[in-house]
C-alpha cells in the first residue's frame, strides 16, 4: 500500500494543538486570501492525517483513505467552512472496524465544534452514489487525498472523471437546470444589497459549476478575470466569517462596513462594487459557457440524423446570414464577417451590437474579444453612423441588456463612454431600487424603447434615459453633476448644440415631474408655472414625461403605479397648457366628487366626521397590458373622511389609522367649499389609500368612533402608540439616515410648503401633524407618498389667519418638526 507521508509534530497532532494553530493562523493579519486558505487546508490536512493514522492502527484497518471533497478538496477553506470528507475503503475490513475508524476521525472534529459533511463508502458505492446524485458527483470531481491509500483515491478520481465525461450529454443539462433553479431562488448577486456570496447567481456555486463544465471537456468558460473574481468572492466570505464568527454566506447590511474594514477597503460601497464586479464576471462567463454547451449538445443531437440522411463523411456547414456591414449570423450567434478588418472600422463594435440586439441574438465571445483587441477608438465627435447605431442598440428593447453586458465585459463600454466607469457596479442603498446604477440606466433605456412612439425625438429620449443618473457617485446632487456630464457625453457622441441642451435639461430635471406631481398642490398656479419655467418647450415636456415613466419603471415596482402615472399626466397636461400660451387660472374651490359631496353634506349636517371605505385597484402601468388583465386585483382600500374644518384633524386621523395598524400608502388632505344651498362652511376631505399591516381591515364605525374621541381629546393617541411601541419594539436593522425637513421656497403663492423625508414607521404622519399643530400653523393640504422604506410627505401650511409664513417663521417650523421626528 502506498501511503501519504505525514510530518506533524506530536504536540500539534492533538485537538488542542490544532485548535491553537488554527486560531493563530486566522488572527494573523499578515496572511490572508489564497495563502491563508491554503495554509488552513494544509494545517487541517496534517491534523486529520495524524488522526487517520492513529485510528487505522487502533481499528486495524488497511486499504482505506481519507479524501477531501468539495471546497475542502479544492483547498478553499474559509474560517467557518464545513469539512467535506469521504472515508474511502476497499471493503476488505469488517463493518465494525470501519465504523470504529470513522468514529475515531469524526468525533474529534465534532468536539472542536467544526462543521462536518461526511460519508463512508467503497469506490463502487461512491461511483454508484455519484451516478444517482449530481451534487455528490460534483463534489467528487474535486476529490483530493488527505491520508491513506493514494492508489485507492487515484483510481476513484479517474473513474469519476471518466463517468462525468462519458455522461456529459445527460449530466450537463441537469447541472444547467440546477443552476437556473438556484438563480431563481437566490437572485442575481451583482444586484442584491444583501447578496449570498455562494448561492446567488454569479456566486461561488456558479464558479464551481464552470469548473465542472471544463472538466467535461465539452466546453470551457472564458478564463480572463475568472480566477480573480473567484478570489474576490472567497476573500469576502473569509472576512465575513471572521467578522461574524459564523458559517454564513449572506453579506448582511449591518456587517458590510466591518467586512470592508477586515479587507482593508474604504467602505461598504467599495466592498459591494468589488463583489458586484466579481459576480458580473462569473455571470458573464456562465452565460457564455452554457450557451456553448447547449450549442454543442444541439449539434451532437442533430449530427447523427444528418449523417444518416446525407451519407457518411458529409458534415454540413451552418449558414452565414448577413446582418449588417461586416456582421453575420452564424450558428445562432452574431460574428464578424470573414473579410472584415476591425482595425479599419471604428464603428464596427456599435454596428455589431446594434445588429445583435435588433435580431435578438447574442454576440459571440470571439467577436467581442476581437473587437476589443483590434478596433481603434472612435473620433470625437462621433460620426453620424456611430451615433445612429448607439440609438439603434438602445432602442432594441430587452435584448439590449445581454448585448450591452457582453460589450461591458470586454471593456468596450467604458472605451466608448469613459464616464460609465464611475457608475459601473455602483450599489444603490435604497430598497426602492432593484438594480445597480449602471444596470438601472440600461433598464431605463429598455423601458424608454417602448415609449418612443410617444415622442417626436426618440433618439434624445433613449440617450437621456441612458444618462439620467450618470452623475451618481459624484459629490452633491447627482442631477446637477449629471447635467454637466451629459453635456460632455452628448457632445462627444455627435449631437448638435440644441440637442445637447435638451439632453442636459432632461438629465438635470429627470425627477421634476414625479416629485412635483406627488408632493405639490397641482391646483396651485405656482406649481404649474414653476415646471413650465424649467421645461420651456412642449417638445422637452413630451420627452421629460416619457423619461419620467421609463425611469420609474426601471427603478422597481414601488416607484410607479397608475396613481402616480395619473398625477404626472395631470401635471403634464396643465404645463402643456401654460406652454401653449394659456395663463394658469387661480384655483377655484375644489369641486367635490359625488362621493365626497355626499360625505361633506352629511358631515355638515351632523357636525362630526363621516367615513367611507371601499376597495381601490392599482397596478403598475405596463403590467396590466402585458398580463392582459382588464380588472387588476385591488391592492389597497380608499378611505374617505369628511368633517367640518377644525384643528388637529391631520394628527388625529393619522393617529387613529396607526392605532388600527393601517399602513398609509398615499394621502391627500384638502378643504372644499360646498355650494350655498348645501349649507355654509368649509369641509375638510381626507383621501387615504391604506392597507392592513396585519389581519383584516377595521370597520368604518370603529374608525369613526376613535376619530371622534381623538378630536375631543378623550383618546390619547400618543400615549397609546408609545405603549404599543414599548410592548412590541420594532426590530432594529441598519441605522436609517436621520429625518430631513425643509421649506420649499416659492413653491406656492398661497401657502408655505414643508417637505418631510424620513424613514417610514407607524405613527409617522401623526407625529408630523402633531408637530405642526404644536408649532401653531394650520394645515391647508397634505400630500403623502411612501417609496419602499422611505416616506416623502409634503404639507402646505399657513398661519392661523390664513397668510403665508415668513421665511424665518417657516424655517423655525421646519426645525421644530425635524426635532420632533428624531
Amino acid at each position: 500500500m502506498t501511503s501519504l507521508e505525514v510530518t506533524t509534530d506530536a504536540e500539534d497532532s492533538g485537538p488542542s494543538g490544532y485548535a491553537a494553530a488554527r486560531l493563530h493562523l486566522l488572527t494573523e493579519k499578515e496572511r490572508s486570501g489564497p495563502p491563508r486558505r491554503a495554509a488552513l487546508a494544509g494545517l487541517t490536512d496534517r491534523w486529520l492525517a495524524a488522526l487517520f493514522g492513529t485510528a487505522c492502527q487502533e481499528a486495524g484497518v488497511r486499504g482505506a483513505a481519507l479524501v477531501a471533497v468539495g471546497g475542502y478538496g479544492r483547498g478553499e477553506l474559509s474560517p467557518r467552512s464545513d469539512l467535506d470528507l469521504l472515508l474511502l475503503h476497499d471493503g476488505s475490513a469488517g463493518s465494525g472496524a470501519i465504523a470504529t475508524l470513522a468514529d475515531r476521525i469524526w468525533y474529534p472534529v465534532w468536539d472542536l465544534g467544526l462543521a462536518l459533511d461526511h460519508s463512508v463508502r467503497t469506490p463502487g458505492e461512491a461511483r454508484k452514489t455519484a451516478g444517482e446524485d449530481l451534487k455528490v458527483q460534483l463534489g467528487l470531481l474535486d476529490a483530493r487525498p488527505v491520508a491513506g491509500d493514494l492508489g485507492l483515491v487515484s483510481a476513484l478520481r479517474t473513474t469519476v472523471l471518466a463517468d462525468w465525461r462519458n455522461q456529459a450529454t445527460k449530466r450537463l443539462p441537469e447541472l444547467d437546470e440546477l443552476c437556473r433553479e438556484r438563480a431563481e431562488r437566490q437572485g442575481e448577486l451583482q444586484f442584491l444589497l444583501e447578496p449570498d456570496l455562494k448561492e446567488a447567481r454569479g456566486g461561488l456555486r456558479d464558479a464551481t459549476a464552470l469548473r465542472a463544465v471544463a472538466a467535461s471537456w465539452l466546453a470551457d468558460a472564458p478564463r480572463e478575470g475568472l480566477a480573480e473574481a473567484r478570489r474576490t468572492l472567497l476573500d469576502a466570505r473569509d472576512a465575513l466569517h471572521l467578522v461574524t464568527g459564523r458559517a454564513t454566506d449572506r453579506l448582511a447590511l449591518q456587517e458590510q462596513d466591518q467586512v470592508a474594514a477586515e479587507l482593508g477597503l474604504l467602505d461598504a460601497d467599495t466592498l459591494l462594487r468589488q463583489v458586484y464586479e466579481a459576480a458580473r464576471t462569473v455571470s458573464y462567463a456562465t452565460d457564455v459557457t452554457w450557451r456553448e454547451v447547449n450549442r454543442v449538445l444541439k449539434a451532437r443531437s442533430v449530427r447523427p440524423r444528418l449523417r444518416a440522411m446525407l451519407g457518411a463523411g458529409r458534415r454540413p456547414e451552418p449558414e452565414r446570414t448577413p446582418l449588417a456591414e461586416g456582421v453575420v449570423e452564424f450558428d445562432g450567434e452574431v460574428v464578424l464577417a470573414r473579410t472584415v478588418k476591425p482595425e479599419r472600422d471604428p464603428v464596427l463594435p456599435l454596428r455589431a451590437a446594434a445588429a445583435a440586439a435588433q435580431n435578438g441574438l447574442p454576440l459571440s465571445l470571439h467577436a467581442v474579444r476581437r473587437l476589443a483587441a483590434a478596433t481603434r477608438p472612435l473620433p470625437v465627435p462621433w460620426p453620424a453612423e456611430a451615433r445612429e447605431e448607439l440609438v439603434t442598440l438602445l432602442g432594441a428593447g430587452e435584448s439590449t441588456v445581454a448585448v450591452w453586458e457582453a460589450l461591458e465585459a470586454e471593456g468596450l463600454i467604458t472605451r466608448l463612454l469613459p464616464d460609465w466607469e464611475r457608475v459601473r457596479c455602483r450599489p444603490q442603498r435604497n430598497a426602492v431600487h432593484t438594480w445597480t446604477v449602471d444596470r438601472h440606466l440600461v433598464e431605463a433605456a429598455v423601458k424608454a424603447s417602448a415609449l418612443t412612439r410617444r415622442v417626436h425625438r426618440p433618439d434624445l429620449l433613449l440617450v437621456a434615459a441612458l444618462l439620467h443618473d450618470i452623475g451618481k457617485g459624484w459629490p452633491g446632487d447627482h442631477s446637477v453633476a449629471g447635467e454637466t456630464i451629459a453635456k460632455d457625453v452628448a457632445t462627444r457622441i455627435g449631437f448638435d448644440r440644441a440637442d445637447v441642451a435638451v439632453i442636459a435639461t432632461l438629465v438635470r430635471h429627470h425627477l421634476l415631474l414625479i416629485e412635483t406631481a406627488t408632493r405639490r398642490d397641482l391646483d396651485d398656479p405656482a406649481t404649474v408655472a414653476s415646471v413650465a419655467a424649467v421645461v420651456k418647450s412642449p417638445g422637452t415636456l413630451e420627452l421629460l414625461h416619457a423619461l419620467t415613466e421609463a425611469d420609474a419603471l426601471a427603478t422597481g415596482p414601488a416607484a410607479w403605479s397608475t396613481w402616480r402615472g395619473s398625477l404626472v399626466t395631470d401635471l403634464v397636461k396643465r404645463v402643456a397648457g401654460v406652454l401653449a400660451g394659456e395663463a394658469p387660472e387661480e384655483p377655484e374651490p375644489t369641486a367635490p366628487s359625488a362621493e365626497q359631496e355626499r360625505l361633506a353634506v352629511e358631515a355638515l349636517r351632523t357636525g362630526g366626521p363621516v367615513l367611507s371605505l371601499h376597495a381601490q385597484a392599482d397596478q403598475p402601468q405596463g403590467e396590466r397590458e402585458e398580463d392582459g388583465e382588464d380588472e387588476p386585483e385591488p391592492v389597497g382600500v380608499e378611505l374617505l373622511i369628511a368633517l367640518p374644518d377644525q384643528p388637529r384633524v391631520l394628527p388625529a386621523a393619522a393617529g387613529v389609522l396607526a392605532l388600527h395598524r393601517l399602513t398609509v400608502r398615499a394621502a391627500d388632505l384638502s378643504a372644499v367649499e360646498l355650494p350655498g344651498e348645501m349649507g355654509p362652511g368649509s369641509v375638510l376631505v381626507l383621501n387615504w389609500r391604506v392597507a392592513a399591516a396585519f389581519g383584516s381591515l377595521p370597520q368604518a364605525a370603529r374608525l369613526r368612533a376613535d376619530l371622534v374621541r381623538a378630536l375631543d381629546g378623550s383618546l390619547d393617541i400618543a400615549s397609546r402608540l408609545a405603549e404599543r411601541e414599548a410592548a412590541y419594539p420594532r426590530r432594529r436593522g441598519v441605522q436609517a439616515p436621520p429625518p430631513r425637513v425643509t421649506v420649499a421656497s416659492a413653491a406656492s403663492r398661497h401657502a408655505t410648503v414643508i417637505e418631510v423625508r424620513a424613514q417610514d414607521a407607524p405613527g409617522l404622519l401623526h407625529r408630523i401633524g402633531h408637530a405642526l399643530e404644536t408649532a401653531g400653523v394650520r394645515v391647508r393640504s397634505a400630500h403623502v407618498s411612501t417609496l419602499g422604506a422611505n416616506a416623502v410627505d409634503t404639507v402646505y401650511v399657513t398661519a392661523a389667519d390664513g397668510s403665508m409664513l415668513s421665511d424665518t417663521r417657516a424655517a423655525d417650523v421646519a426645525r421644530e418638526v425635524e426635532q420632533a421626528l428624531r
